[in-house]
């Protein structure tokens, strides 16, 4: 527990007949960036709201370093926030935004002028101090945000949708220089995005919610490979569903009868019966075109369409009763095939690649 800074307990959030968000409980580590996603609506800035003081729990407790945050006004917490719109004074030049809270801590003059200064310079905002904040770009505005946050040198800094405003080529610059910035200072950062790529690339711990509740909360990786439920893996994307009968356990795997045939899946932590209806997934990354018959899993599906992400290639297939397959390969492995629009596609993918979902979901 020594490393824990913010724990949220139980946490519910009501606006009239309306929950937001609903029994929540959540530990965050010193020093950790961590994002939290999910669709519109779901109470991911609900939730950041009340961890900044905007916005009382109905019921629950956060404490921040052990301490008791409930009914402390947003001023008396170490916890700024960098929102979605900025909110910087138009009327003040970037030195006294970014000096803006220091002078509302009553920082004498001199002092609030060089810490103002440093921050300007770690952020390269020196040749802009004296402009409005109005003359400048969009992110030369978002890293004038980020410097009034961070001038008063918090535990913390939340941060509201930040880079939703911006074209994609500065997004990914901002995400390395705050990504950057929180390693180099060891201040926890709590990200709030409905970007996967986003909080993917950033992240130490990614939380998923839906509908004012967490469904789950894992390493990047750990929540692409291993989603805890279909609405994750769903939300996340780049995931193959299917729907089958357990018809056999063995060794950590199970055997399933699908609309398209026998199927086999891992089990991992699931807990599994025999007779029990169950959908398992595979991530379209781990699929295999072969154009002879595979040992593995394997099906026919036709190809419909194809997009290009960078250097990768997303296939879109039709399998046996109409229903969708991604499969993702490099774009060279693309090449190398010779695929066309309407060609009957041999998809295969070994049984370790497969993963059943909890029987509850």
């Amino acid at each position: 527990m020594e490393n824990i800074l913010i724990e949220v307990d139980r946490v519910t959030k009501r606006f009239g007949d309306y929950t937001a968000v609903t029994q929540t409980s959540l530990s965050i580590e010193r020093g950790e960036f961590l994002a939290i996603m999910g669709s519109s609506g779901c109470g991911k800035t609900t939730l950041l709201r009340m961890l900044a003081g905007l916005e009382e729990p109905s019921t629950g407790e956060i404490r921040l370093d052990g301490v008791l945050q409930n009914g402390l006004p947003a001023w008396e917490r170490e916890l700024p926030l960098v929102w979605q719109s900025l909110a910087l004074f138009p009327f003040l030049s970037v030195l006294d935004n970014v000096a803006f809270g220091l002078k509302m801590r009553g920082v004498p003059k001199a002092q609030r002028h060089a810490q103002t200064w440093v921050w300007l310079k770690k952020l390269e905002l020196e040749e802009f101090a004296h402009r409005n904040v109005a003359q400048l770009s969009g992110g030369q505005r978002q890293r004038v945000a980020l410097a009034r946050a961070l001038v008063t040198e918090p535990k913390v800094l939340l941060l509201d949708e930040p880079l939703s405003a911006l074209d994609a080529h500065l997004s990914v610059r901002m995400q390395a220089l705050l990504r950057s910035l929180q390693r180099e200072l060891g201040i926890t950062f709590i990200y709030v995005t409905h970007s996967q790529s986003e909080a993917f690339s950033m992240a130490d711990r990614v939380v998923v919610m839906s509908r004012g509740k967490v469904e789950q909360v894992g390493a990047p990786k750990d929540i692409y490979r291993h989603p805890a439920n279909r609405f994750v893996a769903e939300f996340i994307g780049n995931v193959n569903i299917f729907k089958g009968r357990i018809e056999g356990l063995s060794n950590g795997v199970a055997t399933l009868q699908t609309s398209l045939g026998r199927m086999t899946a891992s089990i991992g932590d699931v807990s599994a019966r025999l007779g029990a209806e169950s959908d398992f997934f595979v991530n379209a990354d781990q699929i295999l075109l072969n154009t002879a018959d595979y040992p593995g899993n394997s099906i026919k599906a036709k190809l419909l369409s194809y997009k290009f992400v960078g250097n990768m290639v997303t296939l879109y297939l039709e399998r046996e009763g109409g229903e969708e397959l991604k499969v993702t390969l490099p774009e060279p492995a693309y090449d190398s095939a010779g695929l066309k629009i309407g060609d009957l596609i041999c998809a295969s993918w070994p049984t370790v690649s497969a993963h059943l979902f909890p029987e509850s979901h």
